[in-house]
């Protein structure tokens, strides 16, 4: 049998994809992380599925529900908030199921950055301004950032930063991004995207730390920083040009 990783989405229940709720009707086993993933999404799964919330666990006794599963014959929903290709810890459980010998597939969902950019009703990539999206995170209580990752190496680029799990740490994010992108760059945070409790932020770099702290938002945010976030005067796309020649290979 197969084990499917799902994309749960940014929070909303009603943003998962398709493909993702109809797997998820179709698994009667459902491994989820109770602190993230909405619990109207359990709704989808067949009524006498067994949910197991995943929050309290190790990634050995995750493996061991995965592979137990597996080995009774049951199709397994692995329910993953936001996208399972960013920081969803998939690679580790994947690597075991290999190890094991237990197949998967993957199913993409919308990203946190994707539901805060609608929130902030904003394109992070404007033309002749950035281009450029950079997501990271900062080392803080996690595993440590590989070397030449540091938000000051990062900072250098000037792209658009989109930054997870760093919203407990605002100043040290602002002292480090400071010296690059300067006190006036706009700055956004953006916390339960797409949720009834959504919060979003706006401000520059120089007081989004003092905004975080005031909020006491801490965790389920991101904060992104850049200059596309006001961006106002730009060329319009060579996309929808009436110059563009559409008949070229």
């Amino acid at each position: 049998m197969t084990v499917y990783f799902i994309g749960a989405g940014p929070g909303a229940a009603d943003l998962i994809t398709v493909r993702g709720a109809r797997t998820l009707a179709a698994c009667p086993v459902c491994l989820y992380a109770g602190s993230l993933v909405p619990p109207e999404l359990l709704a989808e799964c067949p009524p006498d599925a067994r949910l197991v919330d995943t929050a309290q666990l190790t990634l050995d006794e995750i493996t061991a529900e995965l592979v137990r599963a597996h080995a009774d014959g049951h199709d397994v929903a692995r329910l993953h908030s936001g996208d399972p290709s960013v920081f969803s810890a998939v690679a580790e459980q994947m690597r075991r199921l290999d190890a094991a010998g237990v197949p998967y597939e993957v199913v993409p969902g919308v990203p946190a950055f994707a539901a805060a950019a609608a929130a902030l009703k904003r394109e992070l990539t404007v033309p002749t301004v950035g281009q450029t999206v950079i997501l990271t995170r900062i080392a803080q209580r996690a595993t440590a950032m590989p070397e030449g990752e540091d938000l000051a190496t990062l900072g250098r680029s000037g792209a658009l930063l989109v930054l997870h799990l760093a919203t407990g740490y605002p100043d040290r994010v602002v002292a480090e991004l400071l010296p690059h992108y300067g006190a006036d760059c706009p700055a956004a945070v953006v916390a339960l995207a797409s949720r009834p409790g959504e919060l979003v932020l706006r401000g520059t770099l120089g007081d989004i730390a003092d905004q975080v702290k005031a909020a006491g938002v801490t965790r389920t945010a991101v904060i992104l920083v850049g200059r596309t976030l006001a961006a106002e005067h730009f060329g319009d796309s060579h996309l929808y040009s009436a110059e563009r020649d559409r008949h070229a290979c």
